[in-house]
């Protein structure tokens, strides 16, 4: 073997033990390794850039902006609360975990998909009586599995199909890979529904616990039109919360207390929380319930810059000894307290009457920029943003459906490629204000392109050195092997690699390989690059080797061993699955 292969191999070989063994950052790690690549001659800065310049990349980075819009506008809670019901069972509620969560990953970011899930499935579960750990890694596996069914479901089918239309002139269309995903979806479905609760542990997740937290008391009210009217208490999901409770419901000047879980809720009945700060994040999510204080709606700041701030009343604060009526404080600090919590505990009585003291905390909705405005700021002793604290825009959750829609239909008729439709997309949730451009950008995940572009230039040098030709040979000196079974050696190489590193720097690391296999089998090369789509999305043993299994491991409250006791069945079934479908369909 050439010295240049060697380098490529000992580099790449380096990357891999680093990203293993160690907790330097992928993107630093690859970025190095690229910075190797072209120092060494092996590439040029051309061929080391490349990947920045790619049409998967660039069409990841797009539908950021796409998950982005339907986020912002509670999209994702808005199916999620309409399709989870009240089932009475446990199969039949992981059933209505599992069909949303795939459906919805197969046309969106499945790590956004997790993201909004995961609450919405904590407070159902709560109000269901069932423990959350046998619902929130079904729901991770559910995701990944759907986003094998379509070209846009998950970044690995993206950056493969990229690498195919750069290196081969080739490109799949958006539901080809539904031949072979959407049985492997039923299989594992079904494999989930049958030993999920026999496999999965019976365990609480790591949530804060309330007597811990500061405590306040929330109100908010019924919206007229909204579709909580005639709801029971239970059905609206507002018997469970994760970070509160119902304590009063107030009606007609009346209080009613220890309300039954059977009460309807009627226009205009004002609903008294409990509970910890993030209580009133939750209920901001709520379609159908707004802020009490009718000082909220006569903040002069747009809905998408707006947010939660707890502040700890100082000593030199404007306002001490007065009632919050009198202080003036929403025209003073452009902000609305929604609650009060002194030592520990909450005020109760009518919020404008409470007089100010030192060493109140306020739970305040106002401007973002508060935060770095008050921070170093006498009036206040502290000032904390609660994270992720926008209220959605429900009124454009059917805006940004109908938008992400109108994109899966442009680009599966035929009539724009996938990064055009993604572009008009994203462009559209920007026009129609489902996100402004300011969060837009914060949706980026700068650190996943970064991986991304830069692992192709590792691709690049094994290919260009022939490393890769090399690696290809050495397999197909095992016994001679028949196409299938190099198919199942590719397949299986993919899968560990994904485990060990990330999905998609798997995949990228593998197409060369898989090319050079095909190349000298003389074969169809399409069914070695689908089956690297699918290996490197199905990372089902480890919570590390995929993003959405990390995002459970708290919430549900696992261990390691819990992943690979559900994960290793749920891989070999997947695997065998796939292997045998995809030369069926594309053909050696």
């Amino acid at each position: 073997m050439p010295f240049d292969a060697l380098f490529t191999l000992a580099t790449v070989l380096a990357v891999l033990v680093t990203l293993v063994t160690t907790r330097i950052a992928p993107d630093v790690v690859l970025m190095a390794a690229l910075a190797v690549l072209v120092v060494s001659g092996i590439l040029t800065p051309g061929e080391a850039l490349a990947g920045f310049s790619n049409p998967g990349v660039m069409t990841i980075a797009t539908l950021y902006v796409v998950a982005a819009g339907l986020k912002e506008t509670g999209a994702i809670q808005w199916i999620a609360h309409g399709l989870l019901g009240r089932p009475r069972q446990l199969r039949r509620a992981q059933f209505r975990v599992l069909l949303p969560a795939s459906g919805l990953s197969a046309f969106m970011n499945n790590t956004t998909v997790v993201a909004m899930f995961i609450p919405a499935i904590q407070e159902w579960a709560g109000r269901l009586k069932l423990p959350p750990s046998k619902l929130l890694l079904p729901l991770s596996y559910a995701a990944i599995l759907g986003g094998t069914c379509t070209l846009i479901g998950t970044s690995t089918n993206l950056v493969v199909d990229g690498l195919l239309q750069t290196e081969r002139g080739l490109s799949l269309s958006m539901f080809e890979l539904a031949w072979v995903g959407v049985p492997l979806l039923l299989v594992g479905g079904v494999f989930l529904m049958l030993f999920a609760d026999w496999l999965l542990p019976n365990r609480r997740g790591v949530l804060e616990q309330l007597e811990q937290a500061r405590e306040y008391a929330v109100e908010v009210v019924v919206t007229a039109k909204g579709p909580l009217v005639g709801k029971t208490i239970a059905d609206a999901g507002l018997r469970s919360l994760s970070h509160g409770y119902l304590a009063d419901i107030e009606r007609h000047g009346r209080l009613l207390t220890a309300v039954p879980p059977e009460t309807e809720l009627q226009a205009g009945d004002v609903l008294v929380f409990i509970g910890a700060p993030e209580c009133a994040r939750e209920l901001r999510r709520i379609h159908g319930l707004r802020p009490a204080g009718g000082d909220v709606h006569k903040l002069d700041i747009d809905h998408h810059r707006r947010c939660l701030v707890e502040a700890v009343i100082g000593p030199d604060f404007a306002g001490l000894g007065q009632t919050v009526r009198e202080s003036r404080f929403r025209s003073r600090y452009q902000a609305v307290i929604l609650s009060i919590s002194r030592h520990g505990q909450r005020l109760s009585g009518k919020l404008g009457d409470i007089r100010l003291q030192v060493g109140d905390t306020l739970l305040l909705e106002t401007a973002q920029d508060f935060v770095d405005q008050y921070r170093y700021r006498k009036d206040f002793l502290l000032v904390s943003g609660l994270n992720d604290s926008t209220p959605p825009d429900f009124r454009k959750a059917p805006l940004a459906i109908a938008i992400l829609g109108t994109m899966v239909a442009a680009s599966a008729s035929g009539w724009l490629s996938i990064l055009e439709a993604a572009l008009l997309a994203g462009g559209a949730m920007l026009v129609t204000r489902c996100v402004p451009a300011s969060k837009a950008r914060r949706y980026l995940d700068l650190t996943v392109l970064i991986v991304i572009a830069a692992s192709f230039a590792l691709g690049a040098a094994m290919a260009k050195t022939g490393a890769a030709a090399q690696i290809a040979q050495w397999l197909l000196l095992i016994d001679g092997l028949a196409p299938w079974a190099a198919l199942a050696a590719i397949y299986a190489m993919t899968v560990i690699f994904t485990e060990l590193i990330t999905n998609n720097a798997a995949a990228v690391l593998m197409f060369p390989i898989a090319m050079a296999v095909a190349e000298q089998l003389g074969v169809n090369e399409l069914p070695f690059a689908v089956a690297i789509m699918f290996a490197a999305s199905a990372s089902f043993m480890t919570p590390l080797g995929y993003q959405t299994n990390l995002m459970v491991l708290g919430p549900g409250g696992y261990r390691f061993l819990d992943y690979l006791r559900l994960g290793a069945p749920l891989s070999l079934i997947v695997g065998v699955t796939a292997v045998g479908l995809i030369p069926v369909v594309w053909g050696f």
